[in-house]
């Protein structure tokens, strides 16, 4: 939920800004536009494992407290 809210209002800035920034344009036409897209699709992905991990853990810790 928290991830689409994120998505939307992302999307509704960049629909927003009617000027392209030129680093955009630079980085689009170089390609490295997909290298920065994967970065930061590993931290959120990694991010994401990380906070399931540790829910795992506490859940197990509650678990064991009852």
């Amino acid at each position: 939920m928290l991830l689409l809210t994120l998505l939307a209002t992302v999307g509704r800035a960049v629909a927003q800004t009617a000027d392209t920034p030129e680093m955009a344009d630079a980085l689009r036409q170089s390609g490295k536009i997909y290298v920065v897209v994967a970065v930061i699709l590993i931290v959120v992905i990694g991010l994401i494992g990380y906070l399931i991990s540790l829910d795992r853990k506490v859940s197990r810790l509650e678990k064991e407290i009852r």
